[in-house]
């Protein structure tokens, strides 16, 4: 007797305790599906006391501005996020998604925005961000935080904004520079040094100012002698000194923008000045990565060990 070849034999008809159990299962996993969804959303979104728009100073005539998210359990620290990508800077632009972690650890965030370049240098950016700075120190009471325990935070650009706050606010003998001084900074993927672009895409092969950023940093046309001054300048790692807070570096070894040397090369400076920093590689990251949303939750619970006080 020959076989019925499988592709001929009739389907066995699907019955109806089947159907009941396929549908009992669709929805269970259309419930899981929706109970994860609205778990990841309500995470995101903590109850705060929110404030956006508010003034710091302005710049060519445009008004510049931060938001304030206030956690109801409040712990009196402040986080300044300094929001900026490519030294560009969007208000309208989501980010709570950033944000979440801290104000679940009980921080004060103040999201600092800033004029774009060009419109506005790197070196007027920084400016402006070190006056946000100061503006929220000046207004510690008002909103709750010490003005001695502050963190800094951003990625790339923002990155590099917070590093030089990190370096260069607090170290010099003006008033303003002390005003602006911060005492953690948590930072992904930074550029840290501009006279040194080595590995980087940006790199003009010159020595000359990243390819896509001239106007940014009022390089056109270049002029190089300028420029040499202006890049030891605006680069952090040319201002490491024993003073440097502490700091968390995250940072994708795969990274072409911002090659993963321009941390290596700080977290060096860092130790030859006698200071720490804690430098974490993402393996086969790029410039960003699936998994940031956790590094952003380890860079709270470190600002916790950095600023929180400790019983004696």
């Amino acid at each position: 007797m020959n076989a019925i070849p499988l592709s001929e034999q009739p389907l066995e008809p699907v019955t109806h305790s089947r159907k009941t159990m396929l549908v009992r299962i669709g929805l269970l996993t259309g419930g899981v599906l929706v109970a994860t969804i609205a778990a990841i959303w309500i995470y995101f979104h903590p109850s705060a006391q929110r404030q956006h728009g508010i003034s710091y100073g302005s710049r060519a005539g445009v008004n510049l501005c931060l938001d304030v998210a206030t956690p109801e359990a409040a712990n009196g620290l402040g986080i300044v996020f300094i929001v900026s990508g490519g030294w560009k800077s969007n208000p309208d632009r989501p980010h709570e998604w950033l944000t979440a972690p801290f104000l679940r650890h009980g921080f004060t965030v103040f999201s600092v925005f800033h004029l774009p370049q060009p419109h506005a240098t790197v070196a007027e950016i920084f400016a402006d961000v070190s006056q946000a700075v100061r503006f929220i120190r000046n207004r510690a009471d008002d909103y709750g935080i010490d003005p001695d325990r502050l963190g800094v935070i951003g990625g790339s650009a923002g990155g590099h904004l917070s590093l030089l706050l990190a370096t260069r606010g607090g170290t010099g003998a003006d008033a303003a520079d002390i005003a602006s001084s911060l005492q953690a900074a948590a930072v992904f993927c930074p550029v840290t040094d501009l006279t040194d672009l080595t590995g980087s895409t940006e790199d003009p092969g010159d020595g000359g100012p990243p390819r896509s950023f001239r106007a940014a940093f009022d390089q056109q046309p270049v002029d190089m002698d300028r420029w040499r001054k202006t890049a030891r300048e605006l680069s952090p790692l040319q201002h490491v000194t024993g003073d440097l807070p502490p700091t968390l570096i995250f940072h994708g070894d795969r990274d072409t923008l911002v090659p993963i040397s321009q941390s290596e090369r700080f977290r060096d400076a860092a130790a030859a000045a006698g200071c720490d920093v804690d430098l974490v590689v993402i393996r086969g990251a790029g410039h960003t990565w699936l998994s940031l949303p956790l590094q952003v939750l380890q860079a709270a619970r470190w600002f916790d060990a950095q600023l929180c006080p400790r019983a004696d």
